[in-house]
């Protein structure tokens, strides 16, 4: 399954509503589950984002369609990364020769 890196800003109304932090991304999880995928790790950051996440989702299709249906929410703003494992990294190199 392809895997994405999340970059993530909470907009106004995701900061006004931090508190529901825990029961949100419950949330996203059970909707990530429903189109096949699964968040693999959340991080809270300082710095340029205020999370970083990875997941898993069965094509890139549903990975951009989740994407934006979470944008819709109005809670974040997030910048999404297609990313290879090692494995992926070592065929692409080994390719190139």
């Amino acid at each position: 399954m392809p895997s994405y890196v999340v970059l993530g800003k909470y907009t106004e109304q995701g900061i006004k509503n931090f508190d529901d932090l825990p029961s949100r991304l419950a949330a996203v999880k059970e909707q990530m589950q429903g189109a096949g995928g699964r968040m693999i790790v959340y991080y809270l950051t300082m710095g340029s984002y205020d999370f970083v996440s990875v997941a898993e989702f069965p094509d890139n299709e549903t990975g951009a369609r989740f994407a934006i249906a979470i944008n819709q929410q109005g809670n974040v703003r997030t910048e999404t990364l297609l990313a290879f494992t090692e494995e992926e990294a070592g065929r692409i190199a080994a390719s190139l020769s």
